[in-house]
């Protein structure tokens, strides 16, 4: 069973890897870190996204 702190957990992590993807590609934009390499990390942040969102759904069920 999950609880309402669950729940706000998960979507606190949601906003984080929503921002921590903003900025990689302003690190990118800025030329911190090489195109591919934002890309990479973008990829890997876009799987947490995925598998958070599907998460959430599941417990509002």
């Amino acid at each position: 069973m999950h609880t309402r702190e669950t729940e706000r957990f998960l979507s606190i992590a949601l906003g984080s890897a929503c921002e921590l993807e903003t900025q990689l590609i302003l690190s990118k934009d800025l030329g911190y870190i090489s195109t591919e390499l934002a890309q990479q990390l973008c990829d890997k942040t876009q799987g947490i996204i995925r598998m958070l969102t599907s998460l959430i759904k599941t417990l509002n069920k």
